[in-house]
């Protein structure tokens, strides 16, 4: 059996792409801190998709410990896609933010993220049909002021992602990268990067995308043949070579 892989599968992207996910057909192995939220999910799959299997896997990837955790344990399943979505925002100045909040947001971004990258690419690099899906935004191709360190954040997995597809096409390797770019998504995002009760996207912003929309896009990108798959100023969604210029050293 095959499986598709989810980090922060228990709300926003992640979840609504585990039931994409489900639709066609893959057999899940969903991954968050909110092991209850995940069991909603999971009875929600198997009652559309009683065949398929669904594992529920606890983990906290701010602390970047549990990332080599999370990987080990699943060592006795065929993980045929893994997907990167778990993330954290902060939404101030940098002279107004709160660092414990930005430590834990790079080490998810950025180290757990690398480390399960790496970890999987290990394993999988040339087993056909395999793919790594890192979810970044599309403040990882632009720098939003105001969230500065985020965007920063973000553009750590765009460069890491595109240079990654870059070096696995240089070795012949049978797996494929490949980065998501959102743009504004109806999630939570928004409410935790800014330490909010309440967000009205309706109200606030002149356009978004659905969390149901974007794993959408998630799905088009794996489906496809490109590297990126990113949501433009117009709010339309490309799929589309690498963007940023590579510099091979060989």
């Amino acid at each position: 059996m095959k499986y598709t892989v989810i980090t922060g599968a228990s709300s926003g992207i992640g979840y609504e792409s585990a039931l994409a996910f489900a639709a066609k057909g893959k057999n899940l192995i969903i991954v968050a801190r909110r092991v209850e939220k995940l069991e909603e999910l999971q009875a929600k799959i198997k009652e559309l998709h009683p065949a398929l299997d669904v594992v529920i896997v606890e983990s906290d990837l701010s602390i970047t410990q549990q990332a080599y955790t999370l990987y080990n344990s699943l060592k006795n399943y065929q993980i045929e896609t893994w997907i990167n979505n778990a993330g954290l925002g902060e939404g101030s100045f940098i002279v107004d933010q709160n660092l414990s909040k930005v430590e834990m947001m790079l080490k998810v971004n950025i180290e757990s993220l690398t480390i399960l990258s790496t970890l999987y690419v290990k394993d999988y690099a040339n087993i056909e049909g395999t793919q790594l899906i890192n979810v970044s935004s599309a403040l990882g191709y632009a720098i939003a002021v105001g969230s500065v360190a985020y965007s920063a954040s973000k553009y750590y997995v765009s460069a890491f992602t595109e240079g990654l597809a870059k070096e696995l096409e240089i070795k012949g390797a049978h797996l494929k990268a490949k980065v998501l770019a959102p743009a504004i998504t109806e999630t939570d995002f928004v409410k935790n990067s800014n330490d909010i009760e309440e967000y009205d996207y309706q109200a606030n912003m002149p356009k978004y995308h659905t969390a149901k929309e974007m794993a959408g896009f998630m799905v088009n990108l794996y489906e496809g043949t490109e590297t990126v798959g990113i949501v433009d100023t117009n709010y339309d969604f490309n799929l589309t070579a690498p963007i940023y210029p590579v510099i091979s050293e060989f």
